[in-house]
């Protein structure tokens, strides 16, 4: 055998050496199977839930006007400021109804002396028409006059009071607790008697939160609302620590235009995270629903026909099996129908897979 014959057996033999062994490394990876991560089903006691989407809104919001017309002279808080309910808050140019209330008690006092002098004239003029000395009509002419005099005392001393009332209408205090808005009209403004609005306080401790539910929902909320404490959370967008409060209020009408009825949940807020106007999320836990099936909510999947899962058999093939799904806590998905406790699903690497192929199963990360 010439050396050129040597060389060509020595080319072909390895040739074939490497062509079965890339078979080998072909073939191998199919043996084994997809690569997945698998999970199993599990037990456990969740809540029973419901979501909407809800307002804040103060606990009371009081619009600040003048019961008169007068001008601002000033201001005793600062915009945003927490006032106590009696604070004094703006105190008002009232010149002109302190000399008014003077002349009203100076008119009082001249009136006052005028009905005692009607009072002592019908006293003498009574003795005088016992014994005949003065005409009865006349008597009468004085007993008409004093109880003129009266009546006149009598307005004097409303018109008193009511320059009092007036007076007191000058100095303007807060009705609540609460916080202040924005001064809507800058000092040396003259406002008229209940025209132009000065100032918003809105009480946020406590808040309501005010939000709707289905029109199909409301017989279970009621269920609960009526036996015992619904409880409700608040969650601020991009926050995962809730406020918490209680269902307080379920209203007495459904709207027609949109099918659905207002609720109203009470919060605490003492930390005052929860602002008027805030959108925040609702979270009714009506009650618990123990022994509830649960899988992780990356193993659900959304079919043409509906939502399934990948279910790893004991031969480590997978069967796509149709679930029925119920509310969804946190990474964690309810099963209502469709899989056991225990089951395995497939977690990640359900894009690979279609019904009986091989995985194989690996650890979660």
């Amino acid at each position: 055998m010439n050396r050129v014959a040597v060389w060509y057996l020595l080319v072909c033999f390895g040739a074939g050496m490497l062509a079965q062994a890339c078979s080998q490394e072909t073939k191998t990876p199919l043996d084994r199977g997809v690569p997945v991560v698998a999970a199993p089903a599990i037990l456990k006691t969740v809540p029973v839930e419901m979501k909407a989407m809800g307002t804040v809104e103060a606990y009371q919001s009081v619009s600040v006007r003048s019961q008169i017309t007068a001008q601002i002279r000033k201001a005793f808080f600062r915009e945003g400021q927490d006032v106590r309910k009696g604070d004094p808050l703006i105190e008002l140019d009232c010149r002109a109804i302190e000399a008014s209330f003077r002349q009203a008690e100076a008119n009082l006092a001249r009136d006052r002396a005028q009905a005692k002098y009607a009072r002592e004239q019908v006293s003498r003029y009574a003795d005088l028409v016992k014994k005949d000395y003065v005409a009865r009509d006349q008597y009468d002419q004085i007993l008409a006059n004093a109880d003129a005099a009266d009546a006149t005392v009598r307005s004097d001393e409303a018109a008193v009071e009511s320059a009092r009332v007036q007076l007191q209408y000058c100095s303007i205090h807060s009705p609540i607790d609460g916080r202040t808005g924005m001064l809507m009209v800058d000092l040396g403004n003259l406002v008229k008697a209940d025209d132009t609005e000065l100032l918003t306080i809105n009480q946020v401790q406590p808040v309501y939160v005010s939000f709707t539910i289905p029109e199909g929902d409301l017989p279970t909320v009621m269920k609960y609302f009526t036996e015992k404490k619904v409880e409700a959370d608040a969650f601020i967008p991009s926050e995962d620590n809730p406020e918490k409060g209680e269902l307080v209020f379920v209203d007495n009408a459904i709207d027609r235009a949109t099918g659905t009825i207002t609720l109203k949940a009470l919060f605490a807020n003492r930390d005052r995270r929860l602002v008027p106007g805030q959108f925040v999320d609702v979270v009714l836990t009506l009650a618990t629903r123990p022994d509830a099936v649960l899988v992780p909510t990356k193993a659900v999947e959304q079919g043409q026909e509906g939502q399934y899962v990948f279910v790893v058999k004991a031969d480590s093939t997978v069967e796509m099996r149709p679930v029925r799904t119920g509310s969804a806590f946190r990474d964690e998905t309810l099963i209502l129908e469709g899989l056991r406790p225990g089951e395995q699903v497939v977690t990640d690497g359900q894009m690979r897979l279609t019904p009986g192929s091989k995985v194989s199963v690996k650890k979660a990360q």
